[in-house]
């Protein structure tokens, strides 16, 4: 029987000011974006707005702005790019997992301990050289090249994802479905794919992240060109709009908004990825 004990009123406490410590950050960047250029240099940071506004937003927005055009277009950038590097992650990296936790040969289990080296190496390492492969063949520059260049760099991760799930999914599926007459392929896109929808949310959402929020590597491979992704517009913002944090923070609040409602979408998926996993 559950008794409410002090030391149970003493971990409320901490997890409550763990959380507005948590939060506190969140809490500057939205009442900062409703405040009006003067309040910003008067009030403290933390402290409320006393006339919240969305002029910041609309100033930003407006059609006739021309911060407007370079934001749409970098949320298109950070969309397209997020959407084909997450949707190629999940069908690479299930099909790759599955190979390889299914196989008896030598070779896959060395296949996978080469994904999970990848893992470990920083990406940095990489750069220079990919950046050098990729202007060869044309990817520099383009949504396309971010895509493939994503693909190679976050594989072995999905297929670590992956690969844990696999192992706890009982054969009894597969065999029946082989019985019914079914082929490897349809096996794996009608039996196996849809069973694992925690691991797809798990891959989904860290991926989604990654991708979303990274600076460094759209800032070596997009930087002046038209592709530019949301965090590389925020940086060029940064520079030209040092003295008005304002809209600063208003356009990283405007690039937060489509992660979240992401993520919002996709948690309960996350949630069971990493709490239940496969349930036979």
């Amino acid at each position: 029987m559950f008794r409410y004990t002090k030391r149970t009123l003493l971990l409320e406490i901490v997890v409550v000011l763990a959380a507005l410590a948590l939060l506190m950050p969140f809490w500057i960047l939205v009442t900062t974006s409703l405040k009006p250029g003067e309040e910003i240099l008067t009030s403290a940071a933390i402290a409320p707005p006393k006339s919240p506004t969305l002029e910041n937003f609309q100033t930003l927005l407006s059609p006739s702005s021309t911060a407007s055009g370079q934001i749409l277009n970098g949320l298109l950038s950070s969309l397209i790019i997020t959407a084909g590097s997450i949707a190629g992650l999940v069908g690479l990296g299930s099909i790759t997992a599955y190979v390889l936790i299914r196989s008896t040969s030598r070779w896959s289990r060395r296949a996978f301990y080469l994904f999970l080296v990848a893992i470990v190496l920083p990406t940095q390492l990489g750069v220079l050289p990919l950046y050098v492969g990729a202007q060869q063949v044309g990817l520099v520059g383009s949504r396309i090249g971010m895509i493939l260049i994503y693909w190679g760099v976050l594989l072995p991760l999905a297929v670590f994802l992956y690969a844990g799930f696999f192992r706890e999914l009982p054969r009894d599926y597969e065999e029946s479905a082989m019985l019914d007459g079914a082929s490897p392929f349809q096996v794996f896109t009608k039996v196996v794919f849809p069973l694992m929808g925690p691991a797809t949310g798990t891959v989904a959402i860290l991926a989604g992240l990654i991708v979303w929020n990274d600076f460094f590597t759209p800032l070596i491979f997009l930087n002046g060109s038209d592709a530019q992704t949301l965090p590389v517009v925020m940086y060029n913002f940064v520079g030209s709009l040092v003295s008005q944090w304002n809209l600063i923070f208003a356009v990283v609040l405007i690039s937060m908004v489509p992660i979240l409602i992401f993520y919002v979408f996709a948690q309960k998926k996350f949630i069971q990825g990493f709490s239940g996993g496969i349930k036979s």
